[in-house]
């Protein structure tokens, strides 16, 4: 079943003539191709639906989904460090005299070019939703460097894209620190799972506690918000249907559906699997069309622009 494991997502202003046709052409002449035996690294789009068609537009019900497929050769920098030092040696060795860090930079550039064809690839896809008549992309991505570089791509291909991060009114990790605290209590639909984040807002990196299996409403996490720390991540459970962790920047991360509604929807699933792969992106947008109103009214709604 088809499904985000994360999403970062953006407000979508469509141009006046952007459609799924316009979206195709675009991106086709941008198509994937692998990298060549001296590239470090290749980006280009591909079928989002894993072979079973050859546009890299999937359109379902006007959601679209697209995927954009990188590739790139691993060379561990302790293999290009070891290379250089055995050249470095031979020169200082053989020519009797010493490399210097202007030299050696240019060598370790040679030994890179040399390498790189014998260097194993890796490719990474990664799958956008847009909904036009909603006015929002998802970007099935962990961070928010690899939704941009999706977004990249996607403006380049495009010749313009117009998408700005979500903004609300109410600062998110203080409105999920009231939750955990009960005030206010949840909106209706969500509940605490067993998981957070706490920040010192007043520390570095070092001040973070991260809490796992425990119940969030205890006297200890109660303590460390009244200390002054704040909920910079919560795991929640969305109607019983969906839990997922949100973040304080409004990303939503280890996106699952429970089991029991994920048992009922692949009950529900047709055979054949194109027709299973547009019931999944149905399914897909239309969660989210339910679920990003909802996010964004906990916080007390968008900011205007």
């Amino acid at each position: 079943m088809l499904w985000f494991k994360n999403a970062v997502w953006y407000r979508f202003t469509p141009d006046t003539d952007f459609d799924a046709q316009r979206l195709e052409q675009a991106l086709e002449s941008k198509p994937f191709t692998p990298c060549n035996r001296h590239e470090q690294k290749r980006s280009g789009w591909t079928t989002p639906t894993y072979g079973l068609t050859d546009s890299p537009v999937f359109v379902s019900n006007g959601f679209m989904l697209i995927c954009l497929q990188q590739e790139e050769r691993i060379l561990p920098g302790s293999v290009v460090r070891d290379a250089l030092n055995e050249k470095v040696e031979k020169i200082e060795q053989e020519e009797d005299r010493k490399v210097y860090r202007s030299e050696r930079a240019q060598l370790k550039d040679e030994v890179t070019f040399e390498l790189l064809p014998r260097a194993f690839t890796r490719r990474r896809p990664t799958h956008a939703l847009i909904s036009p008549e909603q006015g929002w992309i998802l970007v099935d991505a962990s961070s928010l460097n690899r939704a941009e570089q999706l977004l990249s791509e996607l403006r380049e291909a495009l010749g313009s894209l117009k998408v700005r991060l979500p903004e609300v009114n109410h600062a998110p990790s203080d409105r999920m620190s009231g939750w955990v605290m009960g005030d206010p209590e949840l909106p209706a639909g969500f509940e605490l799972e067993q998981e957070c984040e706490l920040k010192d807002t007043l520390a570095d990196e070092s001040g973070v506690i991260r809490v796992k299996g425990q119940i969030l409403t205890s006297d200890e996490i109660r303590a460390h918000i009244e200390s002054g720390m704040r909920v910079s991540r919560l795991a929640l459970c969305w109607e019983q249907q969906i839990r997922l962790v949100l973040h304080d920047d409004l990303t939503l991360h280890r996106i699952k559906l429970t089991d029991e509604y994920r048992d009922q929807l692949e009950e529900q699933a047709p055979e054949e699997e194109l027709a299973a792969l547009d019931a999944d992106v149905t399914q897909l947008g239309l969660e989210f069309t339910r679920l990003i109103p909802q996010v964004l009214a906990a916080f007390d709604g968008e900011q205007e622009r």
